[in-house]
């Protein structure tokens, strides 16, 4: 079997980091072609916004199971299988004409894509140990927010120059890039095989999910980030549509909301040792504010861009400050079973998150700022209940960290 060897560690750390944003790319990349793929495939907003819960809800549920197989057969060979054919998929999306055909590529995306990224974090967890291990989680989120930082910045410039399917060959492409470099300089970062037992696994997870504090945890990761992806469902069709600006625009929106989520985690980072207590109340506080504000400068005057995006960046940077926390909380909760965590963790984040956004989106019919901002208070309202559950949870458990003592022994 090929080692990392440790000349290369480097650059396996990179390209490592490289990958954990792919989730995000596959989404945020195409966002600002929502609407000219509607018209090209001549299919409603809600078809083509169900690509986006296709590729979440496949990419949530495989993360639930992958992290098991990886740690049972390895991370690499899996991951570069993974790697191959979400690049294929990436171009037969790019080909077709027929949204069938993009509903079942996009949920060949969400289970390759569970793969490499549940690998990747993995490989952290495989590798690094300690306060090193814990400045690395800390900083998933803030490598994660490149995704809607970058992406929808290239997808407008690609939507406005090339047409939708340029998205596709740019993550097909890319994807093929990365796999060669992982070929070259990659390798297996796990040192001890789990054997596959489907009932010491099965009670793993049980495990892991009974634990309130944790559970908890995923939620409110979920809620934070379901506050990015309504925007990312409903801003192309309200700029374009009600504002009239152009995807290139579209893409610049998506750009300073992911700007706002990255700073989040970048100041969530800075004062990662103040305990949670201290510092989640503040930040939920915060949004309550800003939402409130936002809502009533949309019913009393008129909103446009510019108001629609000072709020949002606002509400982005504290729910980036909440996810980034709540994340590296619920990674470090059960160190030893790191694929099952990453999987579990990754998984039940984008099951939630797909369920909640679409359903905001579809219950509210976002179409200008004023249901935007409602639909940010029922997350912000939910959090508020979750975090009082979850405080209490923790006090609980305080003198225990891991629940999982003879179950992780047994795996």
């Amino acid at each position: 079997m090929k080692r990392i060897q440790e000349k290369n560690r480097a650059i396996v750390t990179v390209l490592s980091f490289a990958l954990i944003p792919l989730t995000g790319f596959a989404t945020d990349v195409y966002l600002p072609s929502l609407p000219s793929m509607t018209s090209d495939l001549h299919v409603s907003s809600a078809a083509i916004q169900a690509s986006l819960l296709i590729f979440l809800v496949s990419a949530g549920i495989s993360q639930l199971f992958v992290g098991s197989l990886l740690d049972s057969f390895g991370r690499y060979r899996l991951s570069t299988a993974a790697l191959l054919i979400f690049s294929l998929a990436s171009f037969a999306i790019a080909l077709t004409h027929n949204i069938y055909m993009v509903y079942l590529m996009r949920a060949v995306h969400g289970i390759t894509v569970a793969t490499i990224v549940v690998a990747k974090r993995a490989y952290f967890l495989d590798t690094f140990k300690g306060e090193k291990l814990k400045h690395y989680t800390s900083l998933f989120s803030i490598i994660w927010a490149t995704a809607p930082i970058i992406a929808p910045f290239i997808g407008g410039y690609l939507q406005q120059s090339f047409g939708w399917q340029a998205n596709f060959y740019f993550l097909g492409g890319l994807t093929l890039v990365i796999l060669v470099l992982d070929l070259l300089f990659g390798g297996e970062s796990l040192s001890e095989f789990q054997p596959f037992h489907i009932k010491t696994i099965t009670g793993v997870y049980g495990s892991m999910i009974k634990t309130t504090d944790f559970s908890l945890g995923l939620v409110m990761i979920a809620l934070s980030y379901s506050m990015l992806m309504v925007f990312g469902m409903t801003s192309p069709f309200i700029i374009e549509h009600v504002y009239h600006h152009s995807p290139v625009v579209t893409g610049y929106s998506a750009l300073l909301s992911g700007v706002a989520l990255m700073l989040g985690g970048v100041i969530s980072k800075s004062i990662l040792s103040k305990p949670l207590e201290a510092k989640i109340p503040v930040a939920i506080g915060l949004q309550f504010i800003f939402v409130i504000a936002m809502l009533a400068v949309s019913h009393f005057y008129a909103s446009n861009i510019y108001t629609l995006l000072a709020f949002v960046m606002l509400l982005n940077i504290t729910a980036g400050f909440i996810f980034n926390n709540l994340f590296s909380y619920s990674l470090g909760r059960f160190s030893k079973n790191g694929g099952i965590v990453s999987g579990l963790t990754g998984g039940s984040l984008f099951v939630l998150t797909s369920f909640l956004s679409y359903g905001v989106v579809n219950t509210l019919a976002i179409k200008n700022q004023e249901l935007l901002g409602l639909a940010y208070l029922v997350f912000i309202l939910l959090n508020v209940v979750v975090f009082t559950l979850f405080q209490k949870a923790r006090y609980g458990v305080e003198s225990k960290k891991s629940l999982l003592p003879e179950a992780e022994a047994a795996a």
